[in-house]
């Protein structure tokens, strides 16, 4: 049984190129759910796994993606989509069970994944008794705040 990691991707370019973009991931949402099975654009060799499940969009949203994938993001996918429609991509994307929590870029051709390592993970502590996660002298309810901190902490110091 795979671990889901859940993925929001918000694509960048050109109205048509993301309409497009629209259209291909609308498509892959109805056949999944004719199929039950993951989904890759038809461009794409399935070699490699990377399979979109369980697409998810906002009506009222344009260019921006909710899904899930097995074990890891779907990055190169992501990439290789952004490459045939010739727009960027923020890809945000966690599967905690196994340390993964991470944000790739892709902009003017470039790719930058920056992802939180095992050092990270181990900065804060989870309290079984009160049910809460400790990190900076502070409480929280969840570790998704904490973890998003440590991602832009991260993020702020790749870009300086």
């Amino acid at each position: 049984m795979a671990n889901w990691c859940s993925n929001t991707v918000v694509f960048e370019g050109e109205p048509e190129a993301i309409e497009q973009i629209q259209r291909l991931f609308k498509s892959m949402a109805e056949k999944q759910q004719k199929e039950n099975c993951g989904q890759l654009p038809e461009f794409i060799q399935d070699s490699n796994g990377g399979y979109f499940f369980d697409i998810y969009q906002d009506d009222d949203v344009t260019g921006i993606f909710q899904y899930e994938t097995k074990w890891s993001p779907n990055i190169e996918v992501v990439q290789a989509i952004a490459e045939h429609y010739n727009v960027n991509f923020t890809q945000d994307y966690e599967e905690l069970s196994n340390g993964v929590c991470g944000r790739a870029m892709f902009s003017d051709k470039l790719l930058t994944d920056i992802y939180l390592d095992e050092e990270e993970f181990e900065q804060y502590e989870f309290d079984e008794e009160t049910d809460t996660y400790h990190f900076e002298g502070e409480e929280y309810e969840s570790d998704y705040e904490i973890l998003e901190t440590l991602l832009e902490r991260k993020i702020a110091i790749h870009q300086s």
